[in-house]
């Protein structure tokens, strides 16, 4: 078998927004197959275009640098201000790496340097890797909350196909908030709202309300969350009908059957349908939907900001991250399946 050809300079050029196994199989290409690489990432100016939700440039090149320093290759990482970037020009490079999709920009990057007297770059064409469920390992389907870095779903099927009970000693963890309390009278929660919504981050995926109080409040200062579950409860009593939920307000309806204490299939199913949908979705829980933030990061998209009520003492809020994905993954594994 001959020796793989050994090139002097490869570019690699992406947005890599949260570095994944598919950023790491491109780079180990490179890696292997030249002594310098260099790394030219997309600017916040071009990465804003494909999403609002990429991480600040600076975090990406820090993600790249900390990974280039456990290779004993040359790696640099540049700014990356048009399609092209230095690849027309670049007089000392030799190679460049693609995937299947942007082999076609190489190709023209390649006339772009014959045009300008320069030899063509050797195209190393790296393969996409799948997911476990199926899908590419991109950073736009970690974005969208489908899979994890390494392409595993945040709830495995298993889970999402079984009925799942609350283990007692997570009881107490999960009583706690889990995100930003914000404190506000029990008779009054516009107040505790007011606030949550005045701490609202700048771009939003969705926003997502959970239990009816917290629902009606919103409507009742002209927010119609994207996504809300309701089960016509308050401290497990039934709510007088001048406080139940305008449902009217809502674009669509689902149903779901989840017993207090346990997460359902019924409930993993209508909210894997109501994150994918385009207009606001109401989910009308029989039994409870208090455990429903759990399954509700797991599966929604970066960006996803969740309301809802603390007893006795406000709102709280929290907005869908890797962390936030990862301990309701820690903690849904916690849960005993019980059928």
């Amino acid at each position: 078998m001959t020796n793989e050809q050994r090139f002097r300079c490869c570019l690699v050029g992406g947005t890599f927004d949260r570095l994944h196994a598919g950023h790491r199989l491109l780079l180990e290409a490179a890696c292997k197959r030249a002594e310098t690489v260099e790394v030219h990432i997309t600017t916040n100016a071009m990465a804003e275009h494909k999403s609002m939700f990429v991480l600040d440039f600076e975090q990406r090149r820090c993600d790249l640098l900390d990974w280039a320093s456990t290779k004993d290759n040359s790696i640099t990482v540049h700014a990356l201000e048009d399609a092209f970037g230095p690849a027309p020009h670049h007089a000392t490079a030799d190679a460049i790496v693609a995937t299947p999709e942007t082999v076609g920009m190489c190709e023209s990057i390649n006339d772009q340097r014959e045009a300008n007297g320069l030899p063509t770059l050797h195209i190393i064409e790296v393969a996409h890797l799948r997911g476990i469920e199926g899908g590419i390992i991109s950073s736009s389907s970690i974005r969208n909350g489908s899979m994890d870095l390494e392409g595993h779903p945040w709830m495995r099927k298993q889970l999402r196909d079984s009925t799942l009970k609350m283990a007692k000693a997570l009881d107490t963890e999960l009583k706690t908030p889990m995100g930003a309390l914000f404190e506000g009278p029990e008779d009054d929660p516009e107040v505790a709202m007011a606030a949550a919504l005045d701490d609202l981050p700048a771009h939003v995926h969705l926003l997502v309300a959970v239990g009816d109080v917290t629902t009606k409040t919103l409507l009742e200062m002209g927010v119609t969350p994207g996504l809300a579950l309701i089960d016509g409860m308050t401290k497990r009593s039934a709510l007088p009908p001048e406080d139940l939920v305008d449902t009217s307000a809502f674009d669509h309806h689902l149903t779901a059957t989840n017993p207090a204490g346990l997460l359902t299939p019924s409930l993993c199913q209508s909210l894997q349908h109501a994150l994918g949908a385009d207009d606001s979705v109401l989910l009308e829980v029989e039994g409870e939907e208090d455990l429903a933030p759990l399954v509700i990061h797991c599966l929604a998209p970066i960006g996803t900001v969740v309301l809802y009520g603390q007893p006795r003492t406000g709102v709280v809020m929290q907005i869908t991250s890797l962390e936030v994905k990862q301990r309701c993954r820690n903690l849904l594994n916690l849960f005993e399946v019980i059928e």
